[in-house]
């Protein structure tokens, strides 16, 4: 992913937040922010017909050293192009990539009702740690988040 691929990548990120069962956000930064606080490896995009349909990134889930290695993973897939396999292969190539960049645990936090998304991550090593209930408020109703990780096999081993 880079700087030229952000509108389509706002563009599918803002169609993942008029769902309510993507993100609490409720609105997409500017590219500038988005960049700052996103990992800049790795970040990728998939392509179909010279079209961006699908996107991942990393964030640091903290600036404290002790969590250098750990990121929470974002993926989002056109509507129009789900279920083909599209944000499997974001996400596997999201964790090979990972590994090189150092990240020895991925951890995701997504909405119970995002049956889905729960079943693409358990589906590429991601196991259910628990659920966190009322984590968040979102236009005023509480919502829990299950939150799943991969711990690396060759990253933070030793």
């Amino acid at each position: 992913m880079a700087a030229k691929d952000w509108e389509p990548v706002r563009s599918i990120y803002l169609a993942g937040i008029a769902t309510g069962q993507a993100t609490f956000e409720t609105e997409v930064a500017n590219w500038k922010n988005w960049d700052n606080a996103h990992l800049v490896s790795p970040r990728l995009v998939a392509v179909a017909n010279e079209k961006v349909v699908g996107w991942a990134a990393l964030s640091p889930v903290s600036t404290r050293s002790v969590y250098a290695g750990v990121a929470e993973v974002s993926v989002y897939v056109d509507a129009e192009m789900r279920g083909r396999g599209i944000g499997s292969s974001l996400l596997k190539a999201l964790v090979e990539k990972s590994e090189r960049n150092g990240i020895w645990t991925m951890q995701a936090s997504i909405f119970p009702e995002n049956a889905a998304s729960i079943s693409l991550h358990q589906a590429c090593g991601f196991r259910e740690v628990g659920t966190r209930e009322r984590i968040g408020k979102m236009k005023g109703r509480w919502r829990d988040t299950v939150l799943l990780e991969r711990r690396s096999k060759l990253v933070g081993v030793d």
